[in-house]
């Protein structure tokens, strides 16, 4: 039997960043790993139960790897991947039961477990200064982007654009989960001060599954201009040729622990806007445009830049895809790895 217990509970859920995070990270070391999951999916206090009085009996002892920001406290052999605490310094964007759950666990949590991993310089200095956990305690390791992120050809981009209705091959794409911290109302409103004088053909297409009304507070949306498409949910053998298709990804975020979409955008050749906050210039650095996600006429002038100048996203595009070349998942499991065989 491995001598690493996962704490697997991410199975539970549609796979979006932390659980792709997760995935990723079992695809490559399943071989050191206890895989401990629920039965059956569980979601809300069935989920934070298990977690909190299943796991530590099944970990039996050995080391507990929680890769997800939650674990159970009586663990104090535990290594927790850290994506971000924002339920605690935004409980303003979450269901109030959830965020106070978060309020209560996390202080205990994160001084008690042997190691945190950080997916960001930025998440790391949080922690510390929001818990005041020593930084010795804390490894940056960053997240990673899948080969299968690459640029695509016309034929697979035209295919994935039949499958979730975008009419125009000429499109901004924003990517994310529909809740508030992703600011899409604010883009739609730069949009809808711009897209009178972009081309017609031009939209804005928004795909992302509508946040958990237990976890997420309202994202705010309610007029919704013209020439904006929304897909839903993208399941991930979708999203290369999605990103692919775009003139540019265009997002706004006002908090991210790391931030998936930019790096996998870049790794497919897409000019990226992103917002010059928290962790998103640590993941992008000189390869985007940065703007003030608060301030709406700064989204709306980088988007008609990256529309109308042909040779600023080919310059976006090739500063991109060297970039995204410093972030693999393999890298990232590798230096978990040896994090992990020290406790």
């Amino acid at each position: 039997m491995q001598n690493i217990t996962l704490n697997a509970r991410f199975y539970s859920h549609i796979p979006t960043g932390m659980q792709r995070y997760g995935l990723e990270m079992v695809k490559r070391m399943s071989g050191d790993l206890d895989v401990v999951r629920p039965s059956r999916p569980l979601s809300g206090p069935e989920g934070h139960l298990w977690e909190q009085f299943y796991l530590p009996a099944a970990s039996r002892g050995r080391l507990l790897w929680s890769p997800n920001n939650t674990g159970p406290i009586a663990v104090q052999r535990q290594v927790c991947t850290m994506h971000d605490i924002i339920p605690v310094e935004h409980p303003e964007w979450f269901n109030p039961r959830f965020a106070a759950w978060y309020a209560w666990l996390l202080p205990r949590l994160l001084k008690r477990v042997d190691h945190l991993i950080a997916v960001s310089q930025f998440t790391k200095e949080r922690i510390v200064e929001k818990f005041g956990v020593d930084q010795s305690k804390i490894s940056v390791v960053w997240n990673g982007v899948d080969d299968q992120f690459r640029p695509r050809t016309e034929a697979e981009i035209d295919n994935v654009r039949e499958a979730l209705g975008i009419k125009s091959k000429n499109y901004i794409l924003c990517l994310g989960s529909l809740e508030p911290r992703k600011n899409v109302p604010r883009l739609l409103q730069a949009w809808d001060l711009i897209s009178r004088q972009l081309p017609d053909e031009v939209e804005l297409v928004i795909s992302g599954k509508v946040g958990a009304s237990k976890v997420f507070s309202s994202a705010g949306l309610s007029e919704i201009p013209e020439r904006v498409h929304f897909t839903g949910y993208v399941n991930q053998e979708q999203l290369p040729a999605l990103y692919s298709g775009a003139l540019a990804l265009v997002y706004p975020s006002l908090y991210e622990g790391f931030g998936l979409p930019p790096l996998e955008a870049m790794a497919c050749g897409t000019a990226v806007v992103t917002s010059a906050s928290t962790s998103l210039q640590e993941v992008v650095g000189d390869a985007a445009v940065l703007v003030d996600p608060l301030d709406i006429g700064s989204i709306a002038e980088s988007i008609v830049a990256v529309v109308e100048n042909e040779a600023l996203r080919h310059d976006l595009s090739k500063r991109g895809l060297e970039r995204a070349q410093n972030f693999t998942w393999d890298r990232s499991a590798d230096a978990t790895r040896e994090i992990l065989l020290r406790f």
